[in-house]
């Protein structure tokens, strides 16, 4: 395994990198052993073909067919991913414990899924054993025929931003198997690091917006109506009301990033709508990752609509307001605005879940 270049990305409590190798992932040696390794595939299509690093996991004994029946999780109806159980490393020769499957959906370009890779880690940040290393091939290079440079650009685009802003994941490597490949990577790990050229700037003191309110469109009525219980507490309350219109592609999740960042706080309004929403989950998400990398409660929803909620919308204090109780929104609001200056204490209204 021949290390051909790596990023240093800075996090506001550690140093973080992603390595670009040349080599076979699955002879992947002991000292570069991580948690999980990514495959991907055409959607339910796990054929180990002689080409693919299914078809070379085959060979060494590791099924991606087999581990697809009994999946640990499974978000591909919402980010193109699922995680298998734990295997034996021991008993199949290879250092790593998971399979991350990405399997993005036909009708769009695979540069344009990337995102969902690192946006499916998210929720595992609840797991008592987050994965904090991940080693990948340039994926969907292969058989899917994908841009090498494009690929490689998506994937340090999601990357960089996801651990910056606090994803768990503190080593990434990505692989690529043939030097002609290299030689691609190389180069835009070079462009990037030349963007990057200085460490990024710790947050300075205040925030432009108190508030960021995260919802469905079709929960816009609601949404009217905590502004103006914000503002009738607080004249001056600064509130991000609304998004940009936004394409869902390679770095669209950039402006969200942004955006999220000038927010003391972010409310999610939970609904069946807010569940069908990429924008809307890819929000929570960046602000469930900014809860942990800045050790307080950023996020605070406020629960619409009964919903099937994931696992990890619940681990968090949420006011619950079903079935939009407006008493409940407006009880939420005055407590929002009344402890806004010294950090928000959510026990103090109704609410579900547990931190």
């Amino acid at each position: 395994m021949e290390r051909i270049n790596d990023i240093v990305v800075g996090s506001r409590f550690e140093q973080k990198s992603i390595d670009l190798l040349l080599g076979d992932l699955t002879f992947l040696p002991k000292e570069e052993a991580v948690d999980a390794i990514v495959v991907s595939a055409f959607p339910g299509d796990y054929t180990p073909t002689p080409t693919s690093l299914i078809g070379a996991l085959h060979r060494k004994g590791v099924s991606v067919s087999d581990l697809s029946k009994n999946k640990a999780i499974d978000l591909r109806k919402t980010f193109s991913c699922w995680l298998s159980e734990k295997i034996d490393p021991s008993a199949k020769g290879v250092y790593f414990s998971r399979i991350l499957c990405f399997e993005p959906a036909y009708k769009n370009a695979p540069e344009d899924m990337i995102g969902d890779i690192f946006r499916t880690l998210a929720p595992l940040m609840g797991d008592l054993s987050p994965i904090q290393t991940l080693a990948m091939p340039i994926v969907t290079a292969g058989d899917r025929g994908g841009n090498v440079y494009e690929v490689v650009s998506s994937l340090l685009e999601a990357a960089i931003q996801w651990m910056e802003i606090g994803l768990p994941l503190r080593r990434l490597k990505i692989v690529a198997h043939t030097k002609t490949n290299a030689n691609k990577a190389d180069y835009v790990f070079s462009q990037f690091k030349k963007r990057l050229g200085h460490t990024k700037a710790e947050r300075r003191h205040g925030y432009k917006y108190d508030f960021f309110l995260s919802y469905s469109h079709q929960d816009s009525a609601f949404c009217q109506v905590v502004v103006h219980e914000l503002k009738a507490w607080k004249k001056d309350v600064k509130i991000f009301v609304d998004r940009m219109e936004l394409k869902l592609g390679s770095s669209w999740q950039h402006e969200i990033f942004e955006s999220l960042d000038e927010c003391f706080r972010i409310i999610p309004f939970l609904s069946p709508s807010y569940l069908l929403s990429k924008v809307c989950k890819e929000e929570f998400n960046i602000a469930w990752a900014r809860s942990r990398n800045e050790a307080r409660d950023i996020v605070y929803p406020l629960y619409l609509y009964s919903a099937d909620l994931p696992t990890y919308m619940t681990l968090c204090q949420y006011a619950d307001c079903r079935e939009g109780d407006l008493r409940m929104i407006r009880k939420a609001c005055a407590e929002l605005v009344k402890d806004i200056s010294v950090g928000f204490q959510p026990n103090q209204v109704n609410q579900g879940g547990c931190a």
